[in-house]
């Protein structure tokens, strides 16, 4: 089984790719941020973790977490963050290594991991390659203004917490062009993926 990573800039569009990547091949795909979210539910592992770090004031009366509280609170300090994340990443990372073991015994031949910080948090010592989705930023802050309603503050002020592009390109081993022609994209994904067929 062939362990790709997926990353790129927040609105690069990175969803799009694994949707059409897990709709036509053989492939589980696992995003970080889902398995955040579920490791923050009630019973598992980071939710005791988090209220201790946040107070018993983030917990709702359905006993989940108030995730958008908690987003408001780290986006404004970066102390927080940083805490936030000691907790969440290496509990993410040690569920997506499982599930890797797991697709592998079911004989799933391709397992895309999609993270915005792969290269942040040492996921090359889980995948075996990396794809860099690209898109100008342009494009980017239209489709978060756009699809997600964001501010043009909150939009500069996630990119501009998030690795260059000249980064990217230099640790990526596959670079994915996502402009507003799917098609291209789809292109694109069609070729490498054949590349993989043939070497097997």
């Amino acid at each position: 089984m062939r362990v790709i990573g997926v990353t790129g800039g927040v609105g690069s569009g990175k969803s799009a790719v694994l949707n059409y990547i897990e709709a036509h091949f053989d492939a589980r795909i696992v995003k970080a941020d889902d398995v955040g979210h579920l490791l923050m539910m009630p019973g598992q592992a980071c939710y005791e973790p988090v209220i201790s770090l946040f107070g018993e004031w983030i917990v709702k009366e359905d006993g989940s977490l108030d995730r958008e509280t908690i987003s408001k609170i780290v986006f404004e300090k970066k102390e927080m963050l940083e805490k936030l994340n000691g907790i969440i990443h290496p509990a993410v990372k040690r569920y997506i290594k499982r599930e890797i073991k797991r697709s592998e015994k079911e004989g799933t031949e391709f397992f895309f991991i999609e993270a915005a910080l792969l290269i942040e948090d040492n996921y090359d010592e889980i995948y075996d390659e990396m794809w860099y989705v690209y898109c100008e930023k342009e494009v980017r802050m239209e489709r978060l203004r756009r699809d997600r309603g964001y501010s043009e503050e909150k939009i500069r002020k996630m990119m501009a917490n998030q690795l260059s592009e000249d980064e990217f390109e230099a640790r990526c081993d596959f670079q994915l062009y996502n402009d507003e022609d799917v098609s291209h994209t789809y292109l694109q994904i069609e070729r490498r993926m054949r590349t993989y067929y043939e070497s097997m």
